[in-house]
């Protein structure tokens, strides 16, 4: 066996033991986080918990508010890859509601091989009535917004600082994602298949919405 091929399995076996080192180390923050508390938890209970040092936490998070949103990070680039492979004849909301739905068909998994659905929502929940993570959490949604608006500029060929319409688009469908997270976190279903459906249903009602007069008559 050659170097090459000797030096491969042990870097792979290196990276799968970081993977669940980092893993662990969000599963931890998000248990104390969301039984005693976002502010009164420290990273020494955190590290302790895992039976690492604070030098191996600060190497996977500049924070604990970096921990607390490993998780949607992960939902975010899932959604991000997803959009990137729309094919280009779709329009620009329809490529977003395809990507989500698409995203959502496969996250489960990935998100329970981190942290049980449960754990998921009780932590959606926790950011929600946790100010310091929901500014923060707005922070995040500002830029993923900015990112998604150039990302369909470009497949459209706009310029996104002199035409409005990626941004409206773009604003308009995060609004909907907003609403349902907070409706499934309220909810009794932790499952990731109850968010996907309350997002597909308040997705196709995008568009009418909008388009038609409630009463019943549509706008010319």
């Amino acid at each position: 066996m050659t170097d090459g091929q000797a030096g491969a399995p042990r870097a792979g076996l290196r990276e799968r033991k970081k993977q669940r080192t980092r893993d662990a180390l969000v599963r931890a923050s998000l248990e104390l986080f969301t039984t005693q508390g976002y502010e009164r938890t420290t990273v020494d209970e955190i590290v302790d918990a895992v039976e690492v040092s604070q030098r191996t936490f600060f190497r996977y998070f500049a924070s604990k508010e970096d921990a607390t949103f490993a998780v949607q990070e992960l939902v975010e680039s899932r959604f991000l890859a997803e959009l990137r492979r729309r094919p280009a004849h779709e329009a620009p909301f329809e490529a977003m509601r395809r990507a989500v739905l698409c995203a959502w068909n496969s996250i489960g998994e990935a998100i329970e091989e981190v942290v049980t659905v449960d754990l998921h929502m009780r932590t959606y929940r926790m950011i929600e009535s946790t100010p310091a993570l929901l500014a923060a959490h707005m922070r995040r949604g500002v830029a993923l917004e900015n990112q998604v608006a150039r990302l369909i500029a470009e497949r459209e060929g706009l310029d996104v600082e002199r035409d409005p319409r990626p941004r409206v688009a773009v604003a308009a469908f995060s609004a909907v994602m907003r609403v349902t997270g907070q409706l499934w976190g309220r909810g009794h279903d932790p499952s990731v298949e109850a968010l996907r459906d309350l997002t597909e249903e308040y997705l196709d009602q995008l568009v009418p919405a909008l388009a038609r007069d409630w009463r019943g008559k549509e706008q010319p």
